[in-house]
C-alpha cells in the first residue's frame, strides 16, 4: 500500500471513522463523506446526532445520499495506482496481475484484453485473434480487469472521461456525439479539481476554529465561563455562514 500512496493521495479517499478506503461513501448535510455502514453504526452509538469530523449536530437524522462520483472516481484511482505501482514492484505486480478469462485450470496472465470480445487473452488463447481475419479487425488493448464495467454501453469504447454538466462517465464517442457543448474533462483534471475544492473547504474549516480560538482566549480573562461559551457560538455561527458562502462562490468559480 505504500508504493501505491506515493502515486495516488490515499487519505483523500480514507473514511474517518474507520480509516480505510470508501465503502459505499455517502455525503452528510455539512459535506463530509463517510463509509455509509460507518456513519450509521456511529450514529447508532450516540446520544446526539453529529457529523464525526466537524461535529456538527443535526436535530434529526438527515438523509444520507451516496456519493457517486466520488465512489466512481476512487475506484478508478484506486486501480490506476496499483497498475503503476505494479510497474516498479514485482511482487505486487503478481498480486494484480489481469488472468485469462479462457484458461479452465491453471490461470495464465492475460496479455490483451479485447473489446468486442469483452474477454481477457492469454499469449495462447490470442492466437485466433492474431491469425483470424475477422478477429484481427478486433480492437486489442493492454489487459484490465471487469472490462464490461469500463465500457460505454452505446460505443463500446472506453470510459475514459468524465462531463460535468452531466456527472457522468463518458467515452470519446459520446463526446463528440451527445457531449459535444458540454463540460468534459479527463479522469485526471476532474480528480485534481475534486481535490482542490476539498483542500479549500478544509482550509476554511481549519480557520475557523484557528479564529474562534484565539477569540475565546482572549475573551477568556475578561468575561465569566458562560459568556464566553456564547460568544464563541456566535462567532461559530458568523464564521460557518461566511465561509460557507465563500465556499460556494469558489464552487462555482472552478
Amino acid at each position: 500500500m505504500a508504493n501505491a500512496s506515493s502515486i495516488l493521495s490515499e487519505d483523500k479517499f480514507l473514511c474517518s471513522i474507520c480509516l480505510e478506503v470508501f465503502t459505499q461513501p455517502v455525503s452528510t448535510p455539512c459535506g463530509h463523506n463517510f463509509c455509509c455502514d460507518c456513519i450509521h453504526m456511529y450514529w447508532d452509538n450516540s446520544q446526539i446526532c453529529q457529523c464525526p469530523f466537524c461535529k456538527k449536530t443535526f436535530a434529526s437524522r438527515p438523509e444520507l445520499h451516496v456519493n457517486t462520483t466520488m465512489s466512481d472516481l476512487a475506484a478508478e484511482f484506486a486501480r490506476m495506482a496499483q497498475v503503476k505501482a505494479s510497474a516498479s514492484d514485482p511482487q505486487l505486480q503478481e498480486q494484480v496481475a489481469i488472468l485469462c478469462d479462457i484458461c479452465s485450470e491453471l490461470k495464465h496472465k492475460a496479455v490483451k484484453s479485447c473489446l468486442v470480445c469483452l474477454t481477457s487473452f492469454c499469449e495462447a488463447h490470442l492466437e485466433p485473434h492474431q491469425r483470424v481475419s475477422v478477429l484481427k479487425r478486433h480492437k486489442l488493448i493492454d489487459p484490465i480487469s471487469n472490462l464490461d464495467e469500463k465500457l460505454c454501453q452505446k460505443h463500446n469504447k472506453l470510459l475514459e472521461l468524465f462531463c460535468r454538466t452531466d456527472q457522468t462517465f463518458i467515452c470519446v464517442m459520446c463526446f463528440k456525439t451527445d457531449h459535444k457543448s458540454h463540460k468534459v474533462m479527463s479522469l485526471e483534471e476532474e480528480y485534481e479539481a475534486m481535490m482542490v475544492k476539498k483542500d479549500k473547504v478544509m482550509s476554511l474549516k481549519t480557520m475557523e476554529k484557528a479564529w474562534c480560538h484565539s477569540i475565546t482566549s482572549i475573551l477568556f480573562g475578561t468575561f465569566i465561563p458562560s459568556v464566553v461559551i456564547a460568544l464563541r457560538r456566535n462567532c461559530i455561527h458568523t464564521f460557518a455562514f461566511t465561509t460557507a458562502t465563500m465556499g460556494k462562490t469558489w464552487l462555482l468559480s472552478s
